[in-house]
């Protein structure tokens, strides 16, 4: 196949580039590289994959994404975007111009492509607000849904929260009404914190690699709330492969709108992570609290049955495995991180 993958440099993009490029497939990055870690994926990249072809350029500009699209592809996978809550914030016309506008502007080149393409969408978890409806416990020093125990489904009412929840939901209901009205086989993916090699995390996003970032450099590390917050986390590997399995059942699934995380059974709270990078790594992480920040739900946990009942896809990475998985790679590549 020949796969285009917008943001194709970034965390998620180098890992699907390498895989899609490792399975024999033809890929094409489409990035404007403004991320830090971009041009270094880039480089690890060609090293790797000599074939991976390049094109330098911005969603937000309309006839530079028209212009790469028309090139002929079978998908295209749709990750160029902006990726925190507090940057949009700060700058909510740009995360709306990037988020929003870019995400339209690949669908309009898509519709308007002399082929149309399979398009797979990175959406996010936040389109479903801050569920201030669902009644959340504290148990054994963590927080959980009183009476959810799968986790949140795809049919849960949206409620954009943050610019940044405004930007993706919108994008997310793009994506999936060119598939109603122009017949385009789309497929979002409401995914929760993906964590993974090639993840230059900081502190506004990207917890996992952060804390772990954090413990490796010696950094000072603030938690936001009070820490017993818990999210499903998903490594990067078992994501991409959520994307290949999708691709090869497109005629199945197109059209839809999936959950794809951790799930129930790869959950873990801020401390919790804390106390296991302490546990195999014998080192005393030193820590300070802050206040909560806009839009952070006490709890996260996707239900994955739709996926796994109709694509046949679930983690095989567990939660313990792919962070000592992570705290290795990041251990040996602490030049990077400079």
């Amino acid at each position: 196949m020949k796969i285009l993958i917008t943001g194709g440099a970034g965390f998620i993009g180098s890992n699907a580039t390498n895989y899609f490029l490792g399975l024999g497939h033809e890929v094409t990055i489409f990035d404007n590289f403004s991320r830090k870690g971009t041009e270094s994926n880039l480089e690890w990249l060609k090293k790797n994959h000599p074939t991976v072809k390049v094109i330098r350029g911005d969603t937000r500009n309309f006839e530079e994404i028209k212009k790469a699209v028309a090139e002929g592809y079978d998908v295209v996978i749709h990750l160029a975007a902006q990726v925190a809550v507090t940057t949009s914030v700060v700058n909510p016309r740009e995360d709306f111009e990037i988020n929003a506008l870019g995400t339209f502007n690949m669908l309009e080149a898509c519709r308007l492509a002399p082929k149309q393409p399979i398009v797979i969408y990175s959406s996010t978890n936040k389109v479903y607000g801050g569920m201030e409806d669902i009644k959340t416990v504290e148990r054994n020093g963590r927080y959980e849904y009183a009476d959810l125990p799968d986790g949140v489904p795809e049919n849960r009412l949206l409620d954009f929260h943050s610019p940044y929840g405004c930007s993706k939901g919108s994008a997310d209901q793009y994506v999936r009404d060119y598939s109603r009205i122009y017949g385009l086989k789309t497929v979002v993916c409401r995914q929760s914190c993906i964590y993974g090699y090639r993840q230059f995390g900081v502190e506004d996003q990207g917890w996992v690699a952060w804390f772990i970032i954090a413990t490796v450099l010696n950094k000072n590390l603030t938690i936001y709330g009070d820490g017993k917050q818990v999210r499903d986390v998903l490594f990067v590997e078992d994501l991409v492969a959520a994307y290949d399995s999708i691709i090869k059942n497109i005629d199945k699934v197109s059209g839809n709108v999936y959950n794809i995380g951790g799930g129930s059974k790869n959950q873990m709270s801020l401390l919790e992570l804390i106390a296991f990078i302490e546990s195999f790594t014998g080192k005393k992480l030193e820590y300070k609290f802050s206040d909560w920040r806009p839009g952070d739900q006490p709890v996260f946990v996707c239900d994955i049955a739709k996926a796994k009942r109709e694509f046949g896809w679930e983690p095989k990475v567990s939660v313990e495995e792919g962070v000592k998985k992570l705290f290795n790679w990041v251990k040996e590549n602490k030049n990077l991180f400079a």
